[in-house]
């Protein structure tokens, strides 16, 4: 226990509180004390694979009882969090899995429509919801036709619509460029000071969060609470040992990892590239001009909707452009010249180009961490020996060792990050091309990952991030491509 003052009934209790998923033999949480008063604003804070999406899920009500193993108790309310879902408002890291419908305004009104809100009173808190998030369309949007971004700001519409009295959000503006964060953390502080709810926050944005909460707590991996308190209180007391342990701790730097050498030769060369949907009214993309070379970290940004997504998957030949053209240079491979890498076959374009979606989730094709980095080098060709060399040192550097055995889809948002980074590896492409390549990550794995990425940069690779991670353009962008908004 925290020993905080309590109620007499407090919004949120858990005693020994642990859970096992299905199938793995570590916990994901065991041993937690805590306790959560009414309108209290957390923020809760872990190394990755800490467990603090497992903890919300649970806040949730969302761990179904034939998908693992529970210890201890847990309560909302005084009841089950399961009794209590109506009153709970949850946003998780992977905002597709939330949309629903077809329509923007449609899927923000289907929570309304089955608590039973009178249908005069919807379409009014529907409109305000999306101003609020700063959703830039109307609500006859189309759900599939929106970048990352905005269907994070979608979700959290939808969740913020009912007026839940427990806000859990698991990492809100991940996906976000800074004015779309600031955008949804004003939403956020304006719905809780609407309703008084209670909020549990998991941010690896922590600066930027402070404003929001009032208390920090640091769960620490294997088991138990690591730090409880005001948030200044944490950070004085614990911040150096936090911080290496992998927590974001406010004001401690990040050293920078750029480039010494010349550029060398360019890889990919993008000629007045865009790319518009069918039906669409205006282009995902208009115009780019770039060029990828070997020793060279490119960092795309830009707000959300500017297309770069889009670029991202037409630089990794997996779209083809519907104006202008990408080639290939003969130091990429001279029989490729004269050929755009999306007509190439899956052979030539993953020993040469890895790509990493926005969505790491998307990139999984196997029941096993393991099986996910041995499938590109099969493919290729690869003897079983090096197979098996490749997938151990991929599993070591990015710290998946343990989880070797596990399913991808059971692993934290981070872990998969890691994982979907790896796979990509596995090949030794020339090209790397990430879409936000450290969402999810603590610091320490947040540093591990920026040094492999700029390794493999001075060792004569290309390097692609879209990004809306500041530190990642200080830290490792040798050069800088800004995508305008949209018309």
């Amino acid at each position: 226990m925290t020993g905080r003052s309590s109620s007499p009934v407090a919004h949120v209790e858990l005693r020994g509180f642990g859970w096992r998923h299905a199938g793995r033999r570590a916990w994901a949480l065991r041993g937690v004390d805590l306790r959560v008063e009414r309108g209290e604003r957390v923020l809760l804070l872990g190394p990755s694979g800490a467990g603090k999406s497992t903890l919300l899920a649970a806040l949730a009500g969302l761990l179904a009882a034939d998908s693992g193993e529970q210890e201890g108790t847990l309560t909302v309310g005084g009841a089950d969090p399961r009794e209590r879902r109506h009153r709970t408002g949850a946003l998780f890291q992977d905002p597709q899995t939330q949309l629903i419908m077809a329509r923007s305004g449609d899927d923000v009104a289907f929570g309304l429509e089955n608590l039973g809100v009178p249908r005069e009173a919807i379409w009014p808190r529907v409109a305000e919801v999306l101003r609020l998030v700063g959703f830039p369309y109307g609500p006859d949007r189309r759900t599939d036709a929106l970048s990352g971004g905005e269907q994070q700001r979608l979700a959290l519409a939808g969740v913020l619509a009912p007026d839940p009295d427990l806000l859990l959000l698991d990492e809100p503006t991940a996906n976000l460029d800074p004015a779309g964060g600031v955008l949804v953390r004003e939403a956020v502080r304006a719905a809780l000071e609407a309703a008084g709810a209670t909020l549990v926050l998991v941010e690896h944005r922590v600066a930027e969060s402070l404003p929001l909460v009032d208390r920090v707590v640091v769960l620490e991996p294997g088991g138990g609470v690591m730090a409880d308190g005001p948030p200044e209180a944490v950070f004085a007391a614990h911040g150096g040992s936090l911080a290496e342990a992998g927590v974001w701790v406010p004001g401690v730097p990040i050293a920078t990892r750029r480039s010494t050498v010349p550029a060398g030769d360019a890889l990919l060369t993008a000629e007045a590239v865009g790319f518009r949907h069918p039906g669409a009214a205006r282009p995902a993309l208009a115009g780019v001009d770039v060029s990828v070379r070997a020793g060279r970290a490119l960092a795309v940004t830009g707000p959300n909707g500017s297309g770069k997504s889009t670029l991202a998957l037409i630089l990794g030949g997996l779209l083809g452009p519907t104006t202008g053209a990408v080639h290939a240079t003969a130091a990429l491979g001279a029989s490729l010249v004269g050929r755009p890498p999306h007509r190439w076959r899956a052979t030539d374009l993953t020993t040469r180009i890895g790509s990493v979606f926005q969505d790491p989730e998307h990139q999984f094709v196997t029941s096993r961490v393991r099986d996910e980095l041995a499938l590109g080098p099969q493919r290729t060709g690869r003897s079983p020996a090096e197979v098996s060399a490749t997938v151990s040192r991929l599993l070591d550097s990015l710290r998946l060792d343990r989880l070797a055995e596990a399913n991808p889809y059971t692993l934290s948002g981070g872990e998969q990050r890691r994982l979907s980074v790896a796979t990509a590896l596995a090949t030794a492409p020339r090209v790397l091309v990430l879409d936000e390549p450290t969402f999810g990550q603590d610091r320490r794995t947040w540093l591990e990952l920026v040094d492999m990425l700029a390794r493999l940069r001075d060792e004569g690779r290309a390097v692609v991030a879209v990004t809306h991670d500041p530190d990642v353009v200080e830290a490792l962008a040798d050069d800088r491509l800004d995508l305008a908004a949209a018309p």
